[in-house]
């Protein structure tokens, strides 16, 4: 390796479906002479949709991973998918780039991904570059998308270069200032650039008005440029088409000379420390101290097993290295050190800070790990990025019996891979549920777990977490009493139910005097009342918000047990719920909708017809509105498809839990219908 960390250059490509990142990622690779020909998207040939569902579908699932050495530079490109459904490989991509250049269609213009992928890169404290992709297209129209641009994104967007020729060539207009475009004078558009970009700093500023444009020295400049990439000035815009190489080898000149290297972007947040005693500190790219990397990518490979694939800020990794894993106390000695080219992994010696390389076979290695040499390192970690919340949802169970342990090893492994993809076991329902981005989202895991593990498995919907109470107070009593020939069972409970406010929980009160239940068996009675708000009463759902207080009772000196003082408390607790207005409640959920403004009464109204209640509406920038309403979460059951159909793809909703109320009775009357029969048949 030839390379310093003052040479390399760490850029992901993002933004909105169908831009062409995967079509620009392999003409990158070309002009930097990593592959002879780029490879096609349509023949199932490129280098970053290896997986076979990429190639079937025909676009990215995965974030990939490729490096080319060109002109000096060492460029690491990360691919990120474009569709909503896979934010969680493109954001998990942030943790390892300075530079997030986000791909444009030239015949389409600012989509919702152009502008999600904007303010995730802004909020990161990442450099950021719009790349106006197909320039040469019929139907583009660069005049129209830049003026877009520089709407939506502000004006600090400017072009470092120009289509030409109808798109087919484009021409400088950061180091030029004259010429002409497609776009206009050559001129006009330096003179911009020029002036956004020495005004960031006031020592540049002055030798500018003092001396002019050719006063300035390359390296004054040189840092000037870098200063407003690091604070926002300066968004540059750049037009190329990746599919005839037009602009190609020209983005590769940029991000030599204008990209910042690992020493010169912002630096990463780490912070040592917990909670919030957490405090900043500053890993600095320096090959001879302490290493401090991060894991930003897990890849579960059925030939080389567990690969953690990781950034490093601080020291070189090098072959035989000890590292720990945060705070393990136990270290691993890499045996193997990798670069990856898409699916194939490139033995190497070392990785110096600002480099992306890999380790195999560390089962300990998890997503956002921190690998470093020295004690000193514990508790250090990356801020976490914002990732969405997975409010999509699916049951699954194995479609075989015998292959339950295989279906939960390799949806952990799923799980390791994609930080948007969850498994969890609800003990309320019995159920594994697992949840992500959508049901697309989903359905592709479901499809890997067939393909990549040979798990076959049955999916429907979760069964909603109800909740039961009372709205009354009540007493119940039940006397047990059982002779079987010999030593029988006695037990007699008198208890009485009250509501508790919404989030109380469950409280016990021994208000016996006298002795009519003796102290040991008060807890019995407790069990049994316990079982009770386990099980449910009415319609088979945990019960909370209730307190029960045991006031009276009787007991046998000889025939009191334990088991009948359980089954008293449990049936008289039965006896006061079925007398105190049970009430069953459902969860209510936060929603917020992110949608384009057009389509806020469909929006609207589609939530009217959920029980909604809408809480607020805003509008944001980029002709985009916000609508809040708190909504019943079993009125959400497909959601996600209908508010993708009303927005033509480009709406988008999160979900936050809120608070249990109690349902309408027409849907308590169907819960406990349903419920007679299981609890008839038990």
């Amino acid at each position: 390796m030839s390379y310093s960390t003052e040479s390399i250059r760490n850029v992901a490509l993002a933004g909105h479906p169908g831009a062409g990142k995967t079509t620009l990622f392999e003409a990158l690779l070309q002009a930097g002479g990593a592959v002879q020909t780029a490879g096609s998207i349509e023949r199932g040939t490129t280098v970053s949709d290896f997986d076979p569902v990429e190639k079937q579908r025909g676009h990215s699932l995965d974030a990939a991973i490729a490096s080319t050495d060109h002109a000096g530079i060492h460029l690491n490109l990360i691919d990120t998918p474009g569709y909503p459904d896979f934010r969680g490989p493109t954001l998990s991509a942030l943790a390892a780039v300075e530079t997030v250049a986000v791909v444009v269609d030239a015949d389409t213009g600012v989509a919702y991904g152009t502008r999600r992928m904007m303010e995730h890169a802004k909020a990161r404290g990442l450099c950021r570059a719009i790349v106006i992709n197909k320039i040469d297209h019929e139907g583009a129209d660069a005049a129209r998308v830049l003026e877009a641009v520089r709407d939506t994104f502000g004006p600090e967007c400017l072009p470092l270069n120009l289509p030409a020729d109808g798109g087919g060539k484009v021409v400088d207009c950061f180091g030029a200032s004259s010429g002409d475009s497609d776009l206009g004078p050559v001129g006009d558009w330096h003179q911009k650039i020029i002036d956004q970009v020495v005004e960031i700093n006031e020592t540049v500023m002055e030798h500018y008005l003092d001396l002019g444009e050719g006063g300035l020295s390359g390296e004054e400049l040189h840092q000037a440029f870098e200063q407003c990439l690091r604070e926002g000035h300066l968004v540059p815009v750049l037009f190329c088409s990746a599919r005839s190489g037009a602009g190609v080898k020209e983005l590769l000149d940029v991000a030599e000379h204008l990209f910042p290297h690992p020493g010169e972007a912002n630096a990463p947040p780490f912070f040592k420390g917990v909670g919030e005693d957490a405090k900043p500190i500053l890993a600095v790219p320096n090959a001879k101290a302490h290493v401090i990397a991060d894991v930003f990518k897990i890849v579960n490979d059925p030939f080389v097993g567990k690969l953690g694939v990781f950034r490093v800020y601080q020291g070189t990794v090098r072959k035989d290295t000890q590292l720990f894993v945060d705070d393990g106390k136990k270290p691993f000695k890499v045996g193997h050190l990798f670069k990856l080219k898409g699916k194939d992994h490139v033995e190497i010696d070392q990785a110096i800070p600002g480099d992306i390389a890999a380790v195999a076979k560390v089962e300990e290695l998890h997503f956002d790990a921190v690998l470093h040499d020295s004690h000193d390192e514990d508790q250090i970690h990356l801020a976490p990025l914002n990732f969405p919340r997975p409010m999509f949802g699916l049951a699954v169970e194995a479609a075989s019996k015998g292959q339950e342990q295989k279906l939960a090893t390799a949806l952990h492994k799923l799980s390791e891979e994609d930080p948007c993809f969850q498994v969890e076991h609800e003990t309320e329902t019995n159920e594994t549920v697992i949840r992500g981005l959508s049901d697309l989202h989903l359905r592709i895991n479901i499809d890997r777990l067939k393909d990549k593990y040979g798990v076959e498995v049955k999916a429907r919907p979760p069964r909603i977490a109800y909740r039961e109470t009372v709205a009354g107070r009540a007493e119940g009593h039940y006397r047990h009493k059982k002779q079987t020939g010999g030593a029988g069972q006695f037990g007699e409970v008198f208890l009485r139910v009250e509501p508790l406010p919404r989030g109380g929980g469950f409280e016990f009160v021994d208000e016996v005097k006298g002795g009519t239940i003796p102290g040991q068996f008060l807890p019995a009675v407790e069990k049994g009342v316990r079982q009770v708000l386990h099980d449910g009463a009415v319609a088979g759902y945990p019960i909370q918000d209730v307190r029960v207080i045991v006031y009276d009772g009787k007991y046998h000196s000889v025939d009191s047990k334990e088991v009948a003082f359980v089954a008293a408390g449990k049936k008289a607790f039965l006896d006061a719920i079925n007398k105190a207005r049970p009430q069953v409640l459902e969860p209510i959920v936060e929603l917020e909708v992110n949608a384009p403004e057009q389509h806020m009464g469909d929006i609207s109204g589609g939530l009217a017809s959920k029980r909604a209640r809408i809480s607020g509406t805003d509008s944001i920038r980029g002709g985009e509105i916000v609508v809040r309403a708190q909504v019943p979460l079993s009125e959400l059951e497909g959601y996600a498809a209908e508010l993708k159909s009303v927005t033509a793809g480009r709406g988008r909703y999160s979900l936050d839990f809120s608070h249990y109320e109690p349902v309408p009775g027409n849907v308590q009357q169907k819960l406990v219908e349903a419920y007679k029969p299981r609890h008839e048949e038990d």
